[in-house]
């Protein structure tokens, strides 16, 4: 049994626990979400830091605030409806293909909701607060299915809260904005376990019958959560009527991720455990935590007003991608530290967007985006496969009353089938996926 323990101690980076508390990969750029203004996802968000009449601004760009007048209250939805179907095969320890099928459509519908607020007082101060979603997602593939052993279900929420001040340096032309921002992360991840490979690879226990790779799976999943703060700052400048400059920049986030672990272990492969003191607390459930620093992002947005009617935006930004190097996950009972690497980089998006004033009721909007990936071949998983995107994005607003306006966007992002290539543990797993991502907004503004 002393063989036993010694390997079962070694194994639990193989057996794939250790990316439970990761993140993992989600839509738009890693698990960055930015649909918290349904108005900037009609352009593909370009001029998310200036456009002018988005109350969003509180979480884009705090120094935009100074541009409105009175109360605004705003409410958005965006349905991100997300479809991944993979299709590969994958091999075990010994060779043998993976029983399972491809998981069916491992994507979901998930709403991501947002709601802000900005007052501005006569003296050029405005004040804001906005609540709405950054990161998350959602997946979940069938039971049983070839790549059980990296992912079965991952389900993050996260939900920020944002205070944030404004003040007109010079009215109409350059005010500076400062934000604070308090942030909760809720985390569930599971994944099946093949205790049968981990006792084969032993020798003292290869002659136990159910010692074989796929003979004796398990199954583990934890849950976490933490809360973290965080700042805001930026500026906005108009040189002239029609030029307008935006630039913030919001700063990373430390989350200290407590959570729980929950081993289920099969009867058998439990009871050779049980056999031995120095096996026996290992795979037992219990309290798990990891460090996590959710990345900076840096905005720089520039509109130009054409004409009365027509009025071109742009944006550039960078999300640092590589506070995210590794995750170190503390167990609780004897389990070994385990350290996921990721080694993401830095990336940047691109987009470009337009908007036509048709009358006095209705307003048209229309924008393309390239947004980058921080993930390689190396370093993809099927937590939600990620590549490099393309958006295709339309939008409209309706003023329904002189204070009520009404808006509507709908976003196709061009995936490039993302590929896969895993080895750990002794399993494989290679693959493609159709991806399909599309986004439905609509919001609801209302001047006091």
């Amino acid at each position: 049994m002393q063989h036993v323990q010694r390997f079962t101690r070694l194994s639990a980076l193989a057996l794939g626990i250790t990316g439970a508390l990761a993140f993992g990969q989600v839509h738009a750029s890693a698990f960055q979400i930015k649909e918290n203004s349904v108005k900037a996802q009609g352009r593909s968000f370009a001029g998310s830091a200036i456009a002018p009449g988005d109350v969003s601004v509180v979480s884009n760009n705090p120094a935009a605030m100074a541009q409105f007048e009175g109360t605004s209250f705003q409410a958005d939805v965006t349905v991100i409806d997300l479809g991944f179907e993979f299709t590969g095969s994958g091999n075990d320890a010994l060779g043998r293909p993976i029983t399972g099928g491809n998981g069916g459509d491992a994507g979901d519908v998930i709403p991501v909701p947002s709601m802000a607020f900005i007052h501005k007082f006569d003296n050029g101060i405005a004040l804001g607060a906005q609540v709405d979603a950054p990161f998350g997602l959602k997946t979940e593939y069938e039971a049983g299915w070839v790549g059980r052993y990296y992912a079965d279900k991952s389900d993050l929420k996260t939900v920020d809260l944002t205070l944030s001040a404004a003040l007109d340096i010079v009215p109409d032309k350059f005010s500076v904005g400062l934000g604070l921002i308090y942030e909760r992360a809720d985390v569930t991840l599971s994944k099946a376990v093949d205790f049968g490979s981990l006792l084969f690879a032993n020798p003292a226990t290869r002659p136990l019958p159910f010692a074989r790779p796929q003979a004796a799976d398990g199954h583990a999943e934890i849950e976490g959560d933490s809360t973290g703060m965080g700042w805001l700052i930026g500026a906005t400048l108009r040189p002239t009527e029609k030029l307008g400059i935006g630039i913030s920049y919001r700063s990373e986030i430390d989350h200290e991720i407590e959570g729980t672990a929950d081993w289920t272990v099969p009867g058998n492969v439990a009871a050779v455990f049980g056999a031995s003191p120095t096996t026996r607390p290992l795979f037992q459930d219990g309290g798990a935590s990891a460090d996590l620093t959710t990345p900076s992002v840096m905005t720089v947005s520039v509109s130009y007003q054409f004409t009365d009617r027509f009025s071109l935006l742009a944006d550039y930004s960078e999300t640092g991608w590589k506070s995210l190097q590794q995750i170190n996950i503390d167990f609780a009972n004897p389990d070994p530290n385990s350290v996921e690497n990721f080694h993401w980089d830095d990336t940047r998006f691109y987009s470009l967007g337009g908007e036509y004033k048709f009358n006095d009721q209705w307003t048209f909007r229309a924008g393309w985006a390239y947004d980058e990936t921080p993930t390689t071949f190396a370093t993809r998983t099927p937590r939600l496969p990620d590549e490099d995107r393309t958006w295709y994005s339309v939008g409209a607003s309706w003023m329904a009353t002189q204070n009520l306006e009404v808006n509507f966007a709908y976003t196709y992002l061009d995936v490039s089938n993302p590929q896969i290539g895993l080895r750990d543990g002794g399993h494989t797993l290679f693959g493609e996926y159709d991806a399909t991502i599309n986004l439905y907004g609509v919001s609801a503004k209302y001047n006091f």
